[in-house]
């Protein structure tokens, strides 16, 4: 593969001109693509075939007036400290600002003084508003009369404000993503001391971005995408697209160095650095794809789409960097830094292997023991969805959450649904009614429910229509309000209790009721992806080991490697637990209150950073192994490949955690939570485990860390991943010229 690798890396660099044409078209052609066919995408998660999803299945079906997917808006006006919200005037006032509504195209609004949606100490009422359209469908005129509502309230007195997603979601300059970039070129900048150069991984991770972004942006119009797999991609894009042309460009930079023609010094950087990206990549990508074990469509697009992101960012490194090194010319390394970073750098390499060796085995314990104590905070661990509740605290949508939790309880903004499905039932409404009846008993019995809502009426007129309802459509839904937030634990208890109670109706009532609402999806989902979460960490495990048994031909080294990255994960979501769930630092990251852990991950950080995580073994411990083939004894190995290639790994940690960190600055609880988790994975991945914890093993084991059955070695293709293959053939062919030193 290296010699092909080579043989595309000077191609590129002599014939840039055609590479860059070429890319230049099919840019061109993607945002054309994009701009025509782009769709929207989708903010809610489902998943088919658990009990939360079925009942929203069957709502759908038999009462589509009550399943309409369009946005949704909850307006919350409070009176003013010693007024109450129905007194004339301001009741008025509320009637008047609704009045703003009658003119937009909404399926329903509520008046909250006839459905008695006012707070006990009558200061606080609500409306809800459903629209036809989805959220990234309405119109800007209806999106005005909603904040028209608001600003009608407010001139009369009152304080409005409105929560769910109909109103546009307000944009704030990618401050933290300008942060990593700068900090990125910062870090290129001190590596090859050239602020050019420095530019280059830059340049072609934003290009590759483009390129990514687009391609997801035209998939819209086919297939169906949520919102959150661009941020994942355009996470992603940046953080490998740096990385992988970092590791490029400091090969290249050490050919030029050594006297090699510049189209050769290219070609051969692509043919060995290039070599240990495309397994690098291939890693990531593995891990990436087999979020679909899951069997979790919204993780199947995520995973699908940053693999995209991570392909497209090792044929830019593999192509159009070398394109625009041969565009450059000798000036790729212009602009020099007046100082000589290399030669420190690597003194540095030296000195931190080299105590490492003479300690190896403090070393190792000691590593151990300080990820197992960050990882302390795992074993409390709580999942769940993304509501209003963590979004800033200045925002409308927090302001509402907050207000309604107050007036109306904690478990008001996370209400479950019961749904009685009596279409095989002889006598319907006596099925709703035991039904009710064990609920009203729960009620009594503890105090984990709130309000009840029943679908019964004391007055015959009224409870005739109920039943005739019922005939038609063969469903009756109650409404269960806990007395703990969406995402408290007694909540989730409630939901186990509820089930349990409600799964025995007697079999002459021939119903059966399931118990739903968006709180309970989430914990079917989190439930679910526990679930499955050892069937995936197994396959991506598994594939990867096979990856690395062939590249590294050694049994033990990527079973240390795999071992390593569970240390990385611990340290990752114990940090995360620890700042999200129990507020530690939080403020640092823009924090304002504490909440469970997103549910979905767990399971997407394992997939990024286990691919993540073998980037920096292949490119660490290539250079070992590349030292051991040669002859050098085991421990002198492990010595000179870690300073050779130290280095470029650090700055590329550091560049990774930069841009990860830059997204767990954003106000996107998605992303945040994402970031802040990426960027200590990769911390504690790159400096704990892959130069502390690793090379200690490897001294202590030596030779046998490189045992290989001879079976085995036999049948395994040879990758020759550190290009010995590649070098050998050009310099029998041609041998260097070396070339002045002021070339470059």
């Amino acid at each position: 593969m290296s010699w092909q690798l080579f043989r595309l890396g000077r191609w590129s660099f002599q014939h840039r001109k055609t590479v860059l044409i070429g890319w230049v078209l099919l840019l061109a052609a993607l945002v054309a693509g994009a701009g025509a066919f782009a769709g929207a995408t989708k903010d809610s998660f489902e998943l088919d075939g658990v009990e939360s999803m079925e009942a929203f299945d069957l709502i759908e079906e038999r009462l589509p007036e009550s399943a309409a997917g369009g946005a949704s808006a909850r307006i919350v006006f409070e009176a003013p400290d010693g007024e109450s919200i129905l007194d004339g005037e301001h009741a008025a006032a509320v009637a008047t600002a609704l009045g703003e509504l009658e003119r937009a195209d909404i399926v329903s609004v509520t008046d909250p003084f006839t459905t008695g949606a006012v707070s006990d100490d009558g200061r606080v009422a609500y409306a809800s508003v459903s629209f036809a359209e989805p959220a990234i469908d309405l119109a800007e005129a209806d999106q005005d009369r909603l904040a028209a509502v608001q600003e009608s309230a407010e001139d009369a007195g009152l304080r409005a404000v409105i929560g769910g997603d109909a109103l546009p979601v307000e944009a704030h300059p990618p401050i933290g993503e300008l942060i990593g970039i700068a900090v990125a070129l910062v870090v290129l900048a001190i590596t090859f001391g050239s602020l050019v150069a420095a530019g280059m991984p830059v340049l072609t991770a934003l290009i590759g971005v483009a390129f990514g972004i687009s391609g997801l942006t035209l998939a819209t119009g086919f297939v169906e995408l949520s919102s959150a797999t661009p941020v994942l991609g355009l996470m992603l894009g940046l953080a490998v697209g740096i990385d992988y042309a970092l590791f490029i460009m400091s090969r290249y930079q050490h050919e030029v160095r050594q006297g090699r023609p510049l189209d050769e010094a290219a070609g051969r950087a692509v043919g060995t650095a290039g070599t240990a990206v495309v397994f690098a990549g291939l890693t990531v990508i593995i891990a990436l794809c087999a979020l679909a074990v899951c069997g979790v469509s919204f993780l199947t697009q995520m995973g699908i789409g940053g693999a995209v992101m991570v392909a497209v960012a090792v044929l830019v490194a593999l192509t159009l960097l070398p394109a625009l090194l041969g565009l450059l010319g000798r000036r790729a390394f212009a602009v020099r830094l007046p100082f000589n970073q290399q030669r420190a750098e690597r003194s540095n390499g030296q000195r931190w292997i080299e105590t490492v060796a003479r300690f190896k085995w403090p070393a190792l314990l000691g590593g151990v023991a300080v990820a197992a104590v960050v990882s302390i905070p795992v074993a409390s661990m709580q999942l769940a969805m993304p509501d209003d509740g963590i979004k800033p605290a200045d925002s409308d949508g927090r302001i509402a959450y907050d207000l309604l939790a107050e007036s109306f309880g904690e478990g008001f903004n996370g209400p479950l649904v019961i749904v009685v499905d009596t279409e095989g039932s002889s006598d319907a409404p006596a099925a709703v009614r035991q039904v009710g009846d064990r609920l009203q008993r729960m009620q009594a019995d503890g105090d984990r429910i709130a309000s009840l809502t029943a679908p019964v009426s004391d007055d015959p007129a009224i409870q005739a229509v109920l039943d005739q309802q019922l005939e038609q459509t063969g469903l009756a839904t109650f409404q269960v309000v806990p007395t703990g937030g969406p995402s408290d634990r007694s909540t989730t208890e409630l939901v186990a209790d509820l089930r349990e109670q409600l799964a025995d109706l007697p079999d002459d009532a021939g119903a059966r009721a399931l118990v739903s609402g968006q709180t309970a999806l989430g914990i079917d989902i989190a439930d679910e992806l526990i679930s499955v979460f050892p069937l995936y960490l197994a396959v991506v495990v598994g594939l990867a080991l096979v990856l690395l048994v062939m590249v590294f031909r050694s049994l033990l080294v990527p079973i240390k490697a795999a071992l390593g990255f569970l240390l990385s994960v611990g340290v990752s979501l114990g940090a995360t637990v620890a700042v999200f769930q129990w507020g530690w630092f939080g403020e640092v990251i823009g924090l304002d209150a504490t909440s469970p852990v997103l549910f979905l991950l767990p399971t997407l950080l394992t997939g990024i950073l286990f691919g993540l995580a073998m980037d920096y073994e292949v490119f660490l411990v290539t250079r070992m192994r590349e030292a051991y083939v040669h002859g050098r004894p085991a421990r002198q190995a492990v010595v000179e490949g870690f300073a050779h290639s130290a280095r470029v790994v650090t700055a590329a940690a550091v560049i990774m955690i930069a841009v990860f960190a830059g997204f767990a600055l954003s106000d996107d609880a998605i992303a945040k939570s994402i970031g802040f988790a990426l960027a200590v994975g990769i911390l504690a991945d790159a400096f704990l485990v892959r130069m502390l914890i690793m090379p200690a093993v490897m001294l202590i084991v030596g030779d046998r860390i490189w045992w290989l059955p001879r079976w085995l070695d036999r049948i395994l293709p040879n990758l020759d991943i550190e290009g010995e293959g590649l070098t050998r053939r050009l310099d029998a062919a041609a041998p260097v010229v070396p070339e002045p030193v002021t070339a470059h």
